[in-house]
């Protein structure tokens, strides 16, 4: 009698094994359960490494139940410079809308943060880098203006690789009306809350993104206009350690606070009671 031959998996059978049962940490490389990584909102539970996270997992983080009654949704980016870098613009937009289920790259609306109602915004890095094109740029400058006239506070959490290219100058004029926007709603005497998120760059860490009445940053998140490597190469100098992460900007008066993920919402609760007008029904 003869036995079958034993076969052994391939090496990408062996690479795939388990995939999706467990995850490596980026901080200290241990091995954990995927679910308690996802179920920790992406923080890992041995060394406190934060992790990327989903923008719809934001809003279950920050927002009571993860209700957000979204304005502007309906919203989407056109192509008025008809822009093909090799791809046409508006194909990148369809393929980013299908890979998040987004229409852009960031989603604003009313929502409540331990009962209080709020004026609440979050960017979502995973469409076209968190981006800020004039669509992104309406959005930011309609959440002012929202909070201003149902006398709301206003929550934005930043992740934005900057101004979107694609739209050229539309995109950069974005800069001038969302801060207009905001002037006005600081001359109403109400407050604006900023979330620096990993990573916040560009034309939006240049405009609003700073311009909080109190700005929070994630640990260890990159906070800044140009990169690091394009500003050595500029001025010719070796940068210091650190530079242009939360902490170093803390260090140096641009950032208020470091949150910790897990105690965002209590950071901000605790900032509202204070700064926020008293809530009232619409």
């Amino acid at each position: 009698m003869s036995w079958p031959e034993k076969t052994s998996p391939d090496a990408s059978e062996k690479r795939t094994l388990g995939q999706g049962v467990f995850r490596l940490c980026d901080g200290c490389a241990g091995t954990m359960p995927a679910n308690e990584l996802i179920d920790n909102f992406e923080v890992c539970p041995q060394c406190g490494h934060h992790h990327k996270l989903a923008a719809s997992e934001w809003r279950r983080l920050v927002c009571d139940d993860g209700a957000l009654d979204e304005w502007s949704a309906e919203l989407e980016p056109t192509d008025p410079l008809q822009f093909n870098d090799g791809k046409n613009y508006l194909d990148r937009i369809r393929v980013a809308q299908l890979k998040t289920g987004a229409t852009e790259a960031l989603e604003i609306g009313r929502a409540r943060l331990d009962g209080r109602p709020i004026a609440f915004g979050c960017f979502n890095f995973a469409f076209m880098g968190g981006s800020m094109g004039s669509v992104v740029g309406e959005k930011v400058t309609l959440l002012f203006e929202r909070a201003r006239a149902e006398r709301l506070a206003a929550v934005l959490l930043h992740a934005s690789g900057g101004a979107r290219m694609q739209e050229g100058i539309l995109s950069l004029m974005q800069m001038a009306k969302s801060v207009a926007a905001l002037e006005r709603l600081r001359a109403a005497g109400l407050p604006f809350l900023s979330v620096l998120l990993h990573p916040t760059t560009g034309g939006v860490a240049a405009s609003f993104a700073l311009l909080g009445d109190v700005n929070i940053a994630e640990p260890g998140a990159l906070i800044g206009f140009a990169g690091p490597r394009v500003i050595e190469s500029t001025i010719r100098q070796t940068l210091p350690e650190g530079f242009q992460r939360a902490e170093f900007l803390q260090a140096h008066g641009m950032v208020d606070q470091i949150v910790p993920r897990l105690r965002l919402k209590r950071a901000l609760s605790l900032l509202l009671g204070h700064l926020a007008p008293p809530p009232c029904e619409t």
